[in-house]
């Protein structure tokens, strides 16, 4: 059965009221990875007038929930993701738009392979 993404990302974007609230968009998802966007607007900017690293942070978190359920879309019945722990640097004020790009840098098969045999998987 072939996964359809644009699925996916639909059900992905209404799934998450926190996203919604900041007005991250799902751009992408496929089978390794996933594109978001939070928007820039004064609502959402810091005291210096960019973009608020909070705002920032949960774009790069929408990405990443993008290219696990898109990686993992046959199994969403049977496991729940869950962040382990998370790290971001920020190298210069963001201004506009903000573009988070999460890759599965994993093989699929593998990962999939050892949450058959320990029924949990960890991975970047």
């Amino acid at each position: 059965m072939e996964t359809d993404y644009a699925a996916l990302m639909e059900g992905l974007q209404q799934a998450i009221p926190f996203n919604n609230h900041l007005g991250i968009k799902y751009l992408e998802i496929d089978a390794a990875s996933g594109v978001a966007e939070l928007p820039s607007e004064p609502r959402l900017l810091n005291h210096v007038g960019s973009q608020h690293a909070a705002g920032m942070f949960a774009a790069g978190e929408a990405a990443s929930g993008g290219a696990f359920l898109a990686a993992f879309a046959e199994r969403m019945g049977t496991i729940m993701p869950l962040a382990e722990g998370a790290e971001i640097r920020y190298k210069k004020l963001a201004q506009g738009p903000i573009r988070a790009i999460a890759t599965l840098s994993a093989d699929k098969d593998a990962l999939l392979a050892e949450l058959d045999e320990q029924g949990r998987v960890r991975f970047p």
